[in-house]
């Protein structure tokens, strides 16, 4: 069996992941707390970066997938919106929300939430393009990858669509 069709045939054996997909609840470590006393920016895009290498994982597009078949991802664009301080000892998870998808580009929104009360810390919005790694250029996902994606993007549409997509970076009219 050839390493894309046992890709494959582990891909058909693995759930979709939910809509939108859950991180596990992940704790804020305290080299990441700034002198003012809360999370320093940059961890907040670690923590949604380590989110969506977990999804990634359940669309198949994960470490083994660079590995066995030479395709990856890279972030090509991402807005960041701090809401709500998180402090040391607060444990927090991250939802994602597959919003689209091209033959060769991922449209992701995530979520940062307290884990236990609830509330939104962050977002950040996402463009992510997928990379032919022999090349390292640009490349159309394969057709198993693409389906899976396409389901996804499916059972993530039908769930309302969080606030903050598509918001700019901008000085507030006059």
């Amino acid at each position: 069996m050839t390493t894309a069709a046992a890709a494959g045939d582990r891909l058909n054996n693995m759930p979709l992941p939910p809509a939108p997909f859950l991180s596990s609840v992940m704790q804020i470590e305290p080299q990441w707390i700034d002198y003012n006393g809360h999370l320093n920016m940059a961890y907040y895009n670690v923590m949604m970066d380590r989110a969506i290498d977990e999804m990634w994982l359940q669309l198949g597009i994960g470490p083994a997938y660079m590995k066995e078949r030479h395709g990856s991802t890279f972030t090509a664009e991402a807005h960041v919106r701090y809401l709500r301080e998180i402090h040391l000892g607060d444990p927090v998870q991250i939802s994602v929300y597959l919003l689209g998808h091209d033959e060769k580009r991922l449209h992701t929104f995530e979520e940062l939430r307290h884990a236990t009360e609830g509330w939104l810390s962050a977002t950040s919005e996402n463009m992510t393009l997928h990379m032919d790694m022999k090349q390292r250029k640009v490349a159309p996902f394969p057709p198993d990858i693409r389906a899976r994606i396409e389901a996804v993007v499916d059972k993530h549409t039908a769930v309302p669509r969080p606030e903050g997509i598509g918001r700019k970076v901008a000085m507030p009219a006059k």
